[in-house]
C-alpha cells in the first residue's frame, strides 16, 4: 500500500531529509519520500504491516522535529 501525507510546519529541508532517511531504515519501509517543498510524506509498506509502519514513521518524525505533525 502506498499513501501520502500532508505534514505540518515542517521547517527545514536538512530536518525532511533525516526523517526520510529514518524511516526508510524501519522494517517493513518498502519506500518512504519526505518533500519539504511540498510538505508531504509518501509512504509505501506491505498492506497487512502498513498502520504499524506508519506510527513508527510518526514516532521518527516527531525525533526529528517535535512540532511537526502527520495530518493522517
Amino acid at each position: 500500500m502506498k499513501k501520502t501525507f500532508k505534514l505540518v510546519d515542517l521547517d527545514c529541508a536538512h530536518c525532511a531529509a533525516k526523517m526520510e532517511e529514518a524511516i526508510k531504515k524501519l522494517p517493513g519501509v518498502t519506500s518512504a519520500s519526505v518533500n519539504f517543498l511540498s510538505q508531504k510524506l509518501t509512504l509505501e509498506a506491505p498492506d497487512e504491516e502498513f498502520d504499524g509502519v506508519l506510527k513508527q514513521a510518526v514516532d521518527c518524525i516527531k525525533k526529528v522535529e517535535p512540532d511537526c505533525t502527520v495530518k493522517l
